[in-house]
């Protein structure tokens, strides 16, 4: 099937097209085949056979290069590219970037992350640090074959030529031949050269990668030929959206669309599992149809469940010694060292449901061939390989059988990993006999959720009686995150839910440290949110070190230099954010600054909020925000700097305002209305400084996220000596710490 307005992926005017005359490179990941299912393997050997590769060079000089990782805002699209051109060699100004092809099986371009295992999905902050050294090598091996063609038309040795950007240089007799020559007459070798990490160019070589160029998909997105799953038309194809039960596990019991089908433009309704799907000609009428349905529900296995209530039991058990949970750290020392502490102190953290509230509502396109084996998606994803690997078995087919053609997306960041889509409009493409195109309103989106876990804290401190932070003890009590949609991982993991626990672990010098999971199974839906476990967690851990800070009438930064002993790359970050800020002088009037330290998938960062109150609203105005990060070699400081002034809004917007609610089960909030996040008028001014070194990459998608909550409530106790301990920092709850 092909697409009625064909879409072109590439970020420039030059398309990318596989196997187009010029030279195309394609590679795999070694060992990635033993890990996959018989199925996918016999379509990764196909694949091999078909597939353009990552880098195509034109005659014309023109270079695309594939970016594997789902572009959601975060600006891989153009990292990635970076990346490899740098090694390539080419000409910045000639290339452009694509969209890996549709193919099922994906070991030409599955990350080889540990933490991804070969597979397109883009999750973790991992995209850079994933592809850093397999993007080098496929940049240097082109460079390679380039060099020797060029050697061989000249009749001379490999070791007398070198490049320049798209070009290779004889320096002896200085002949010339660029790549767009060079692509006329040369052969990509059966195999690519044999090169290993000597052959990559040191960082004091790099003339791309730590520049600050602008974006690759900046002008398409700006002119409107970027296209999103929203955009997507294919031939013959139908609308169509849900109703889905308001409580999980709930299924349809009476269904009355007689009212519906009265609408223009609606065909038909298809009861599905726990929905019904409605579809029509066109967007309008199915959203019309959507709301004069009539369905009364039967079952949900939260039926009954409120948050709120839940939350204060969450609270009964931190504080009941009795409870005992999944321990972290062998808790030897942390007992050892509260045995001998002169004093302990103890503090209680809580934090309510958020969900992602990204800009462009779920949806996905789907065609079922006639014989109901086989399928196409076009969606916005951050997981095409998850798609094509629960879409097969929706459909009871092979894993080569289903392509996915990946899009932009309008906001991802853990909401678009999941296939929650996929069987809904799958069924039904394959019940309407054509294609479909499903789209959730925002009502549906928000009621449909898939939640970052609630959860409560409980934190102890042992200090000597020289004042030095001795014993360190964390209690959290949350549902597993893995454990809504991903149980058999948590099988694999003995229970170690690596997404709630993200953040618990502390890069603080202190003796004896241990912390303890106490696991809580409500049903919810669950799935992974910006920055994930550690944006409650080291919401905790941050403002109990200023507590812990006050306790010692020492300056909140000076403690958090004192812990950070041995680790200089986090001292660095620290000091540098507080000489940002003018740390230690007065603010002003009315003002005060608060800080935070966080040290997630290897990248120390700080930060320092400003913050005032406005007492008879009990509003919380954060004017400027201070943050430093040190991700190792920065691919683009420019994007670095954009992702870290994007964790601050997110970080503000669920610090502030963001909070979900289940009574009966279902969720009460509907839209923006009753959901609400931060406002451009709200936003304060960011301060990012980006320190590059040479360690490897590490990420940045959502590092500093984590700091921004317990800055501001840091930053809120030195203003009015009062502590706020319950994320969002709603107003009402504000008026209420100040009373």
């Amino acid at each position: 099937m092909t697409m009625h307005n064909k879409q072109d992926v590439s970020v420039s005017r030059r398309s990318f097209v596989a196997g187009s005359a010029g030279l195309a490179f394609s590679f795999t990941i070694p060992g990635f085949l033993g890990a996959m299912s018989e199925s996918a393997a016999a379509a990764t050997n196909a694949a091999q056979k078909t597939i353009g590769g990552w880098i195509t060079i034109g005659t014309d000089g023109a270079i695309t290069i594939v970016a594997p990782a789902a572009e959601m805002g975060q600006g891989i699209l153009t990292g990635l590219p970076m990346i490899v051109a740098e090694e390539l060699d080419a000409d910045w100004s000639k290339v452009s970037a694509a969209f890996p092809p549709p193919v099922a099986a994906p070991p030409v371009y599955g990350n080889p992350d540990p933490l991804i295992g070969g597979i397109l999905l883009t999750v973790g902050s991992s995209a850079v640090p994933g592809y850093w050294m397999m993007a080098r090598m496929i940049g240097a091996q082109a460079r390679r074959v380039l060099m020797q063609a060029a050697a061989d038309q000249w009749k001379v040795p490999l070791a007398e030529v070198s490049t320049g950007p798209s070009v290779v240089i004889h320096q002896k007799t200085k002949r010339r031949l660029t790549y767009a020559q060079i692509a006329a007459f040369a052969t990509v070798p059966a195999e690519m050269p044999k090169l290993t990490d000597a052959d990559l160019k040191k960082p004091s070589e790099f003339r791309i990668i730590g520049k600050p160029l602008p974006r690759l998909d900046t002008p398409d997105k700006v002119n409107g030929k970027a296209k999103y799953g929203m955009d997507v038309q294919v031939p013959n194809m139908v609308y169509a959206t849900l109703l889905r039960a308001p409580v999980e596990g709930a299924a349809p019991d009476q269904i009355d669309d007689s009212a519906a089908k009265k609408i223009p433009g609606i065909i038909r309704t298809v009861p599905l599992n726990d929905a019904v799907a409605i579809v029509g000609n066109s967007v309008e009428a199915v959203f019309a149809g959507r709301n004069a349905l009539k369905v009364t529900w039967k079952g949900g296995a939260t039926a009954g469940y409120n948050s709120e209530a839940a939350l204060e039991e969450y609270v009964k058990r931190l504080r009941d010694p009795g409870q005992k949970g999944m321990p972290l750290n062998p808790p030897g020392d942390a007992d050892a060292a509260f045995a001998k502490a002169a004093k302990v102190i103890t503090s209680e953290y809580q934090t309510d449901y958020v969900y992602h509230a990204q800009m462009e509502p779920m949806n996905m396109t789907a065609s079922v061939n006639e014989a109901g084996d086989a399928a196409e998606i076009w969606v916005g994803t951050q997981a095409p390989t998850v798609v094509s690997g629960v879409a097969s078995g929706v459909l009871k087919t092979q894993f080569d059988k289903i392509k996915v053609h990946q899009q932009f997306l309008g906001g991802g960041f853990g909401r678009r990993i999941y296939w929650d889509l996929v069987a809904y409009v799958l069924l039904t493409s394959k019940e309407m006999k054509r294609p479909v195109k499903m789209i959730w309103p925002r009502e549906q989106d928000v009621q449909s959720a898939l939640l970052r876990p609630m959860s409560a804290h409980s934190m102890q401190a042992a200090l000597s009686d020289k004042g030095d932070v001795i014993g360190w003890k964390h209690r959290l009590v949350a549902e597993a995150t893995l454990g809504y949609a991903q149980p058999d991982e948590l099988v694999k993991t003995k229970g170690f839910d690596y997404l709630t626990l993200e953040g618990v672990e502390n890069k603080y010098a202190i003796e004896g440290k241990a912390a303890e999971w106490l696991r809580e199974d409500r049903g919810t839906a669950l799935a992974a949110w910006r920055a994930i476990g550690s944006g409650f967690n080291k919401f905790a851990i941050e403002s109990f070190i200023d507590d812990i800070a006050a306790e010692l009438k020492m300056d909140p930064v000076a403690l958090r230099l004192k812990l950070l002993q041995g680790h200089p790359r986090g001292q660095k970050v620290l000091q540098t954010v507080a000489d940002m800020a003018g740390w230690g002088k007065p603010a002003q009037s009315g003002r005060a600054r608060g800080v935070a330290y966080a040290d997630i998938w290897s990248t120390p960062t700080a930060g320092i909020a400003e913050v005032s109150v406005d007492r008879a609203t009990g509003k919380i105005r954060v004017h400027n925000f201070w943050n430093v990060v040190n991700p190792g070699i920065v691919v683009n400081p420019k994007i670095v700097e954009s992702q870290s002034e994007s964790n601050v809004i997110y970080g503000l917007s669920q610090a502030l305002k963001e909070r979900i609610t289940l009574v009966n089960g279902a969720v009460v909030q509907s839209n923006f209305s009753d959901y609400e996040v931060l406002r451009m008028s709200e936003a304060p001014e960011i301060h990012t400084t980006v320190i590059s070194t040479d360690d490897k990459p590490t990420g940045i998608g959502e590092i500093v996220l984590p700091l921004v909550a317990p800055a501001v409530s840091n930053a809120v106790l030195a203003l009015t000596g009062k502590r706020l301990r319950h994320l969002p920092m709603t107003p009402d709850r504000v008026k209420a710490a100040l009373a």
